[in-house]
């Protein structure tokens, strides 16, 4: 390697060029750089871990509520201007030497006797998740987090299986959402729902049910929704999009059925947005239930592309499902 050829690489200058989807590129060099040519992935990862801000303000959390609260309330330390304070006022040097040795001890004692697993709770899974699955899964997200709603810039997020993999959730994008650390740190997978029967669940089928009938006819699916072209569409490319369960309600699906419902809605919508420039908007409703509409007991979700003219007054979109109620 020579100095132009890596100075090319780093400003995009001829071939390779170097693309970034993170910071992990320029700060791996810089490290080899300021190691004499040689690291360890150790060290190398211990330098992302130092840029990741994320890591830095998940165990202020911990301190504050874990062994700063213990300490404090022991009466062993105080919290005084938004600073932990330890009294050494009457310590010796040989005293602090004493209590360093005394800290080491517990803490080689203690990791021996539990191992790796003290850390379990920051482990990731081990079936990685691709950096494409993640820019599709913080994508759909709109780059927030989908249980607190706070936006990438502020806290980073992580890609979460909904049904935890060590529960049978499957590796899938419809079992993934973007959750801010915080969140996700807070998200136990403790949790006693036993998900074998969302398995089961999942598989249910009618074999009277009209829509439950057309499922095999998609071309346009994942693993726990499709969709296909509305039989009586009321404008050109009027599509359905449905749960492969047989279910009356949408409030009655599981959060990771909704998200494929909803990923599904955004990928056709973006298909007709390209594919036909005569479309200037989109309707997007459900009936749910006998009352309001719904004649098929199996949920599911209108996309209706609209156009300019299509009808003389288009105020009140969705509205007009009660008659007069239009006008506002």
């Amino acid at each position: 390697m020579d100095f132009k050829k890596l100075k090319n690489y780093i400003e995009r200058k001829g071939k390779p060029k170097m693309t970034m989807s993170h910071i992990y590129q320029p700060v791996m060099i810089k490290t080899l750089i300021q190691s004499n040519g040689k690291a360890t992935p150790r060290k190398i990862a211990k330098e992302f871990l130092a840029k990741d801000e994320s890591q830095i303000d998940y165990y202020i959390e911990k301190t504050k509520n874990m062994p700063g609260k213990v300490l404090k309330n022991n009466g062993i330390i105080d919290y005084k201007n938004k600073m932990f304070e330890l009294d050494l006022s009457t310590f010796t040097e040989d005293d602090k030497k004493k209590v360093i040795k005394l800290c080491d001890d517990a803490i080689f004692k203690y990791e021996k006797k539990y191992g790796k697993k003290i850390w379990k709770h920051r482990a990731r899974d081990s079936r990685l998740i691709s950096g494409s699955i993640r820019y599709i899964v913080l994508k759909n997200a709109k780059n927030r987090c989908e249980l607190c709603g706070i936006h990438k810039d502020i806290k980073a997020l992580d890609v979460d299986h909904i049904v935890p993999i060590n529960k049978g959730g499957p590796n899938v994008i419809e079992n993934m959402q973007a959750l801010c650390y915080t969140c996700n740190s807070q998200k136990s997978d403790k949790d006693d729902t036993d998900f074998r029967l969302w398995q089961g669940m999942y598989e249910k089928r009618d074999a009277s049910c009209t829509i439950c009938k057309l499922e095999k006819s998609s071309k346009i699916n994942n693993i726990l929704a499709y969709a296909i072209k509305d039989k009586f569409p009321v404008t050109e490319s009027h599509y359905l999009i449905i749960p492969r369960r047989h279910i009356d309600s949408f409030f009655e699906l599981g959060t990771s059925e909704q998200k494929a419902c909803l990923n599904l809605l955004s990928e056709i919508k973006e298909k007709l947005s390209s594919e036909d420039h005569s479309i200037t908007g989109f309707n997007v409703g459900i009936n749910d239930s006998k009352d309001a509409g719904q004649t098929i007991p199996h949920c599911h979700i209108h996309l209706i592309p609209r156009r300019k003219g299509d009808v003389d007054n288009p105020r009140g979109g969705i509205r007009r499902v009660i008659p007069g109620k239009s006008d506002y």
